[in-house]
């Protein structure tokens, strides 16, 4: 058999090729042997591969019966005696010969080209690679248009909440029933968004008191100085918002003796429009003077009063009650001049016993109590604003 098989490949090869017999001799395979890779059976399965005693090879170099269909006794990897184990390390000699070398040049096997390890990344190359991902994560945020980002403002049902309009559901419904108005527009959609310090809103025709505004109605007893703090020690308007964070200023002033409704904020612009004289804003007092008085006395304050300062008119003049010599009038002007009532009727011959202011604008006083601080709601704040075109 072994003859047989050297004729056959020689024959199949060409006659006279010393050179793959020298090659066979040296344990070597050919070169066209090394394009296949090493099966892990021990027969051969391609044309003119060589093999020991113990392989199944047909003539003419044909395919053997390999590993599809065993080795007979010499096993899958094992060989007969004497032949070249083709298995690299993991097949082993024929029976009782030795194991085969492990993979070397020139041999085929699961140690050849297929098993060859790949070399390690270089730890420069690595670095090179960490550093290129840093930099592209650390890029500048890029500035995007605000109809991506995130909108500026604050939604107006959340601003109307805060104002005291209800909570955020109802100031919805006051939306959809288009009763809000921003920057004289009617707000006709949900999710618009608003700037307090900036844009004027209105709820049915009124302007809104945002959170940064502070409105307050103090009813001032008598003594009380009409001032933020008094160098003299004395009892002040100071005193009654010494807890509040945001400064306030009170519109207008009264005298020490008169008592009744003033105004604290720290809204200036509003303040200073409500005193003005341009915006004429009514002020009513009730004064307790002793009588008779004359039926014409209500029609010679608005006809008008000759003060040392220019004359001084009275809007209305009425009589609330009567008892004995003792009355009780309302008079209500728009002028703000210092001890203005006081002085009309002392000229017209009727000395004030007590004052009191008992309405600013569009703010009464009602049953607040001597000394108390309240408040303003979002309607008074409103009707104030409106009466200075606000």
């Amino acid at each position: 058999m072994r003859s047989s098989g050297r004729n056959s490949n020689r024959n199949h090869r060409g006659a006279g090729n010393s050179r793959d017999d020298r090659q066979k001799r040296a344990g070597r395979p050919r070169p066209e042997e090394r394009r296949y890779d090493a099966g892990s059976g021990g027969g051969p399965d391609k044309p003119g591969r060589q093999g020991g005693p113990g392989k199944s090879a047909k003539p003419g170099g044909a395919k053997g019966q390999g590993r599809r269909q065993g080795q007979g006794q010499e096993g899958r990897q094992g060989q007969g005696p004497g032949g070249a184990s083709r298995g690299g390390p993991k097949a082993g000699a024929g029976a009782g010969g030795p194991k085969g070398p492990r993979t070397g040049p020139g041999q085929g096997g699961k140690g050849g080209a297929r098993g060859r390890s790949v070399p390690a990344r270089p730890r420069e190359y690595d670095a090179q690679i960490e550093e290129r991902n840093r930099a592209r994560h650390a890029k500048p945020a890029l500035k995007l248009p605000k109809t991506f980002g995130e909108a500026e403002g604050e939604r107006l049902q959340k601003v109307l909440a805060r104002a005291g309009m209800g909570s955020r559901r109802a100031c919805e419904e006051l939306i959809d029933q288009r009763r809000v108005e921003v920057n004289g527009e009617i707000v006709v959609e949900q999710g618009l968004r608003v700037d307090p310090e900036k844009d004027e809103i209105k709820v049915d025709g009124l302007t809104i008191a945002t959170q940064s505004y502070l409105f307050f109605a103090l009813n001032k007893p008598a003594g009380v100085v009409s001032s933020m703090e008094d160098p003299e020690g004395r009892q002040c308007l100071g005193d009654y918002v010494t807890n509040r964070e945001t400064r306030l200023f009170h519109v207008g002033r009264l005298d020490t003796e008169t008592e009744g409704l003033i105004l604290l904020t720290n809204h200036g612009e509003l303040a200073h429009r409500l005193t003005h004289p341009r915006y004429g804003v009514a002020k009513t007092y009730l004064a307790a003077i002793q009588g008779p008085i004359p039926r014409d006395l209500g029609k010679r304050l608005k006809e008008g009063v000759k003060l040392e300062d220019g004359y001084a008119r009275a809007d209305n003049f009425k009589v609330v009650e009567n008892t004995g010599k003792n009355y009780l009038v309302e008079v209500t002007l728009h002028e703000g001049r210092k001890h203005i009532v006081r002085r009309m009727l002392a000229e017209a011959g009727f000395p004030v016993d007590k004052l009191v202011r008992t309405r600013f604008g569009p703010i009464a006083l009602g049953d607040q109590k001597s000394g108390w601080l309240r408040r303003l709601t979002n309607t008074e704040v409103g009707m104030l604003m409106r009466e200075v075109d606000l």
